[in-house]
């Protein structure tokens, strides 16, 4: 009896190693496979990765994202950084998703969201409120996505972001988010090893109603620092093809 019990013991015991082999594996192979990163326009991406699709700032086409097209694509989390309609129209999206648009701590999926507040210009928070980063790790990537900042990082705005692997960076400037110095200076305090320029002005601009200066002026502020430039609007990113310091990586909007 004792016999037919450790191997029923013993059975049980490979039963489940067999299973958390085979979980590692299936969590190793969707950190393998990387992060893909699509472009939409503005401050908007779609990160696809881990099982999970999640969208960040979804606009409405007017002033100086006139000429993108709606991003009104499947996503099964939406996060927004502000309600502005730069970076928080959320209406007519396709499906059901989550929406999550305030600071705080969010799970969704077995991932982790820190939303984190930071002032969306320069006087406070008095002119355009309250900005949210948000801070995730998703395919084994750690994101940092500041979304409309334009206050300065504080040490304890810092201590949450940590050093990211990839910093999607405003350096457009406006009255709402960071002009190209104020960006660099972001890139100093953050250190990430992959910097994606986002909220500058492109051929999408309506020049009338668009007040936000193009990638190139953050680029010769940034002298020195290594740019890939890809002639597409979508990479792939995994932890081990990063680099050690930070590189900036431009996408190319599909007009």
């Amino acid at each position: 009896m004792k016999r037919r019990q450790l191997m029923g013991y013993a059975g049980a015991g490979l039963a489940t190693a067999f299973l958390t082999t085979l979980i590692s594996e299936s969590q190793a192979d969707a950190q393998s496979s990387g992060l893909s990163v699509q472009w939409l326009g503005h401050t908007c991406f779609l990160f696809t990765g881990g099982g999970v699709r999640i969208l960040v700032n979804p606009f409405r086409p007017v002033g100086c994202t006139a000429g993108y097209r709606s991003p009104k694509v499947v996503a099964d989390l939406v996060l927004i950084s502000s309600q502005l309609l730069d970076e928080g129209a959320v209406d007519g999206l396709p499906g059901k998703p989550k929406l999550i648009y305030e600071p705080g701590v969010y799970e969704f999926q077995g991932i982790k969201f820190q939303g984190i507040a930071i002032d969306h210009d320069r006087k406070g928070g008095r002119q355009f409120g309250i900005n949210t980063a948000w801070s995730w790790k998703q395919a084994g990537v750690n994101i940092l996505h500041l979304g409309g900042a334009a206050a300065p990082i504080s040490i304890e705005q810092k201590i949450l972001m940590g050093r990211p692997d990839v910093a999607f960076i405003p350096v457009g400037g406006s009255a709402k988010a960071y002009n190209a110095q104020e960006a660099k200076q972001a890139v100093q305090i953050l250190n990430p090893k992959l910097v994606i320029p986002t909220h500058y002005r492109t051929q999408a601009a309506d020049a009338a109603k668009c007040d936000i200066s193009p990638l190139d002026e953050f680029l010769t502020v940034m002298d020195g620092t290594t740019v890939r430039r890809s002639n597409s609007d979508s990479i792939t990113i995994s932890s081990g093809n990063l680099p050690e310091n930070s590189v900036i990586q431009t996408l190319s909007y599909k007009f």
